[in-house]
């Protein structure tokens, strides 16, 4: 599907030079067309709204490509969840799933759901300037992932840049965490200004699939490195 400002009623399937059809396997091949990529980050729809999951094309997409990090947002709430979605990639954990228990594991006074084998990326879900989950999250920052995603929703598909404030916010409450930018990315440029920002990386999407963001670009961003 193709993710627009966080109003998921309204999304439609994806289409994209890159594939022929929205089906995951040729989005994925499309993709790897373009660039190298080593992480791709997955939002399970209909098991963050639960109703059902998308698990057996995850699976199948892991065993076609071992050497891609999936990131996989699946409504992670508990241990079983967490334990099921590790099997297939990397779990992240997205704030608007979370409750008060997961909090407690996540804060180590509950037993942990993961070891540093298996550790999470923690999305923090913002939308039209409020935290989606328990407001709790933003007050035990020494208690999050080493990798952060700073999600701005309405922004997502949006082409009106990412919300560097509200990574700079996330930065300032964690100095030491890689925070990822997601949502309105627009291309090479903002992509610069992240890495000259110090941050960790960005999820794109909208860019890719529209053009603005291709092979020609992704290399000259590498050779900067």
């Amino acid at each position: 599907m193709h993710a627009r400002r966080g109003d998921r009623d309204a999304y439609r399937p994806l289409q994209s030079p890159w594939s022929a059809t929205a089906a995951i396997d040729e989005v994925v091949d499309g993709l790897l067309s373009l660039a190298p990529f080593d992480s791709l980050y997955i939002a399970d729809l209909d098991a963050i709204e639960r109703r059902g999951d998308h698990a057996a094309q995850i699976t199948r997409l892991r065993a076609r490509h071992p050497d891609l990090d999936l990131w996989v947002d699946a409504g992670i709430a508990t241990r079983a969840q967490f334990d099921a979605v590790a099997c297939r990639g990397t779990v992240v954990l997205g704030s608007e799933s979370l409750d008060d228990a997961a909090l407690d594991a996540l804060a180590g006074t509950a037993p942990r759901w993961y070891d540093a084998r298996r550790e999470p990326v923690l999305s923090i879900d913002f939308r039209d300037g409020r935290m989606l989950g328990p407001e709790r999250l933003l007050a035990m920052p020494r208690s999050w992932p080493q990798r952060l995603i700073a999600m701005s929703l309405r922004r997502v598909g949006s082409g009106a840049g990412p919300d560097l404030e509200l990574a700079q916010r996330l930065q300032a409450l964690a100095p030491g965490a890689r925070v990822h930018l997601a949502g309105g990315v627009r291309g090479a440029s903002d992509l610069a200004t992240a890495r000259a920002q110090g941050y960790a990386g960005a999820l794109v999407a909208t860019c890719l699939h529209d053009g603005r963001l291709g092979a020609a670009e992704i290399a000259a961003l590498h050779r900067r490195d």
